[in-house]
């Protein structure tokens, strides 16, 4: 039941996440050719937004690493071994993370506009993105693995692939789809 809790905490959080992406792109694409490229209230409102975003994506981090020690079930000693190794996966992830926020960012201020070249671009980035994702939890796999067995190797794997597919699928869920709207 706490996990359950925990995961809808965690969608809450990241339900609040994707609007603000989107609104802070919104600004840029309704600038006409006469204005100004950035104004101090712009530039502020985007410090603003890029702080509240960070600060959400720690806050999810934290959820994510809740969620992830109540279902791993370790005792000390597994523990001891197993989260100095998440934390360097979850280092890597977060890399991973800036670029597909990236990606999102430019979708979001290019979408209006959007053409064939671009949307290929973005979408063979996001499809870059999956695959570096996926081979990084692998590596993370076999490390945990080695030093905690496949089991619970595995449990790792199990876990923060679901949590990842939650995140996801709150993300995609809030992107407008390509080409509606034109």
């Amino acid at each position: 039941m706490k996990i359950r809790i925990g995961v809808w905490v965690l969608l809450c959080t990241l339900f609040g996440l994707c609007p603000v992406l989107l609104a802070q792109e919104k600004p840029e694409a309704q600038k006409t050719s006469g204005q100004a490229a950035s104004t101090p209230t712009s530039d502020t409102e985007k410090k603003n937004i890029n702080e509240y975003i960070e600060l959400m994506r720690e806050n999810v981090r934290q959820e994510k690493a809740q969620l992830l020690g109540a279902v791993m079930q370790l005792n000390a000693e597994q523990a001891a071994k197993f989260w100095p190794i998440y934390d360097e996966y979850n280092s890597e992830l977060t890399k991973l993370n800036d670029l597909r926020a990236a990606n999102i960012k430019t979708y979001a201020r290019e979408y209006s506009q959007l053409t064939d070249e671009k949307a290929n671009q973005l979408i063979r980035e996001a499809f870059d993105h999956q695959k570096k994702r996926t081979e990084l939890l692998a590596r993370y796999y076999d490390r945990v693995k080695q030093a905690l067995g496949a089991i619970t190797a595995a449990r790792f794997v199990q876990i923060e692939n679901q949590l990842l597919l939650i995140i996801d699928s709150q993300i995609t869920s809030s992107l407008p789809i390509v080409g509606r709207g034109q």
